[in-house]
């Protein structure tokens, strides 16, 4: 949620942030706003909507500074308005604010600082930290990043924040709990803050990725200084960025979003990369190696996730249990952390997670920490909050994601869970080597299949004219499938804003059955495999009801081919890696429904890509 990126140095920092706020808008695009410096005046700009209504009301104005902040926001206390926008000003406006997290008790600080004099603009949590920072500064007649200092210590809740002020304009304070910053460090004491990699680094590959509860000062005359929020001295620890700025363009596609899902075969190959031989029947996942056995003689293994990553999290269950027999649990981390979950010693807690800042998610992994189980991390961003805290994990290697609803991730994320499934499964010697090595082969083969699956896409686009004005849809697949008929579900309300729901097609009938109707459509996975004839089965009740039917079949199928109304073939592949090519085709239905309705694709309303609040 939110993106914030800020800039200290020589250059002109209003071209630096707008391009950082536009590479971070896929973070929240309710608002946009920046604050600069100018000699001795704080100048502030900010606008309800995207980052190019701030372009837009800049245009005419003489915007100058090398000393600067920016906001780009998803909007959790207060509506969308200029208003509620950031930066915020203290009242004397000598101090501005960015912030990304909520502030829980900022009622009872607004209540206090309202009795001090202090008079509210906004309705945001973010505005009481200005003051509450000024109040401290004036009163204890201390230093700005004392003030800052002490005000976190009295704030509950996550943050991540830049402070600037026009009596400090050689530096900037920053500081990190539970939301992301990273520091990028250029040359001569310039200085970049940012809530992810991407506005940095076309400027440097140079970065600190802050801690919890740490408080950097970035000055152009002292360089970088890091304490914590009792004022212990740390050591910033300096990391090279992998991350590629070609990565971060469209590279000729309309949309970020059609441009992941093209990239699937190159960042599924990616994923499996050295960690997959089929000719010498060898699979492994460095990361893990060393926790190979806790894995393997768990009480059970429990996948922590939210959204998309739920639905490969349950793709791994099937796997897991099915080839590595070993007992599998799939929990919503927004759940798990507040049931009061029996876990112990005994367990092996995964988080899967894009972001790898999921606040969900890092609050289950802390609480299964806490309880003596053993936490390990899949993600796709290197030194993210998850990458940081676990025990051990593997990255995905997917590349950048930008578009808010996510493909490459998604199968990214399926592919690493493949690959621990053959892993386990050929340590528990559960597998026969002949079936193992079938496996391994046909893993390796998906890349170029699902480049096969892409050269449909003129056929899907012509299957989603005939849905695109659909209000309701029905997703269905048994197996490992029912966690792809949820994903295509996801996809088409995220992005289309059609309401639809993924069920395991023998639930049909317990009660979704009563919605199909003539103007229904019902999406199938009907690939080969143990429960082909059961799908089938299935698709006979959608049609006797009148239903529509969009049925993904194995090439070659004759027989669901001849009852459905529109039928997109995937190559033939081992029933367990099913989901990776079924995927793709939803992936296109939804994207082309989308843009036939007139939707933002790449950032659909009320969504942002990293949820890091609550």
């Amino acid at each position: 949620m939110c993106g914030i990126v800020a800039y200290i140095g020589k250059k002109e920092a209003y071209p630096v942030l707008i391009k950082g706020l536009s590479r971070l808008e896929y973070r929240g695009y309710d608002s946009a706003g920046i604050a600069l410096l100018d000699g001795q005046e704080l100048n502030l700009y900010k606008k309800q909507g995207k980052v190019a209504n701030l372009v837009a009301f800049a245009e005419d104005k003489n915007i100058k500074g090398h000393v600067g902040i920016g906001h780009t926001r998803w909007a959790t206390h207060g509506e969308p308005n200029d208003v509620n926008s950031h930066p915020h000003f203290s009242m004397d406006k000598r101090i501005a604010v960015i912030h990304n997290g909520i502030i829980e008790n900022y009622d009872t600080i607004k209540e206090e600082l309202t009795k001090r004099g202090y008079v509210f603009q906004s309705e945001t949590d973010t505005e009481v930290l200005v003051h509450l920072i000024d109040d401290i500064q004036k009163t204890e007649n201390c230093s700005l990043v004392e003030s800052v200092r002490q005000a976190l210590q009295s704030v509950v809740g996550a943050y991540a924040l830049v402070v600037i002020s026009k009596d400090n304009p050689n530096q900037l304070i920053a500081a990190r709990k539970s939301s992301p910053l990273v520091v990028g460090i250029g040359e001569d004491n310039e200085f970049f803050l940012a809530s992810d990699a991407t506005p940095i680094v076309e400027y440097t590959n140079q970065v600190v990725y802050l801690n919890d509860e740490e408080i950097a000062v970035v000055d152009i005359h002292e360089g970088l200084r890091i304490t914590n929020i009792n004022n212990q001295e740390k050591t910033p620890y300096i990391q090279e960025l992998e991350l590629h700025l070609e990565a971060l363009e469209k590279g000729g596609y309309d949309h970020f979003m059609m441009k992941e899902i093209f990239e699937q075969p190159r960042s599924i190959h990616d994923c499996f990369r050295g960690r997959l031989n089929a000719a010498e029947g060898f699979v492994s996942l460095g990361g893990l190696k060393d926790f190979e056995n806790r894995m393997l003689n768990a009480k059970r293994i429990v996948f922590v996730a939210c959204g998309t990553s739920w639905h490969a999290c349950q793709v791994g269950e099937y796997l897991i249990e099915d080839l590595a027999r070993i007992n599998v649990e799939v929990e919503y981390a927004s759940e798990f952390r507040y049931r009061n979950p029996i876990i112990g010693e005994g367990d092996v807690v995964i988080a899967v997670s894009q972001s790898g800042e999921t606040a969900d998610t890092l609050a289950a992994l802390e609480l299964a920490k806490s309880r003596g189980a053993t936490i390990f991390g899949i993600c796709n961003v290197v030194g993210s909050s998850i990458s940081r805290i676990t025990d051990a994990g593997s990255y995905t290697h997917a590349g950048p994601e930008i578009g808010v609803a996510s493909t490459k991730a998604f199968t990214a994320q399926v592919t690493v869970l493949t690959l621990l499934a053959l892993r386990l499964a050929s340590k528990k010697d559960s597998l026969s080597r002949i079936r193992f090595r079938t496996l391994l082969s046909e893993l390796e083969a998906i890349p170029e299949k699902i480049k096969r699956v892409l050269e449909k896409d003129a056929l899907i686009k012509e299957i989603a004219s005939h849905y695109k004005d659909s209000s309701n849809a029905l997703y269905l697949g048994r197996g490992s499938s029912f966690p792809v008929a949820l994903e295509g579900a996801l996809k088409l309300k995220e992005i289309s804003y059609i309401h639809a729901e993924g069920y395991p097609a023998a639930e049909m009938k317990h009660g979704p059955i009563a919605l199909i109707d003539a103007e229904m459509p019902v999406f199938v996975i009907a690939t080969k495999g143990t429960s082909y004839e059961k799908v089938v089965s299935n698709i006979q009740e959608v049609k006797a009801r009148k239903g529509k039917i969009v049925a993904i079949v194995t090439e070659g199928d004759t027989q669901v081919k001849a009852m459905a109304d529109h039928v997109i073939e995937i190559p033939d592949t081992d029933e367990h890696l099913v989901p990776l090519l079924a995927t793709v085709p939803l992936q296109l239905l939804s994207y082309h429904i989308a843009v036939m309705r007139g939707c933002n694709v790449d950032q659909p309303r009320n969504l942002a890509k990293s949820v890091t609040v609550e």
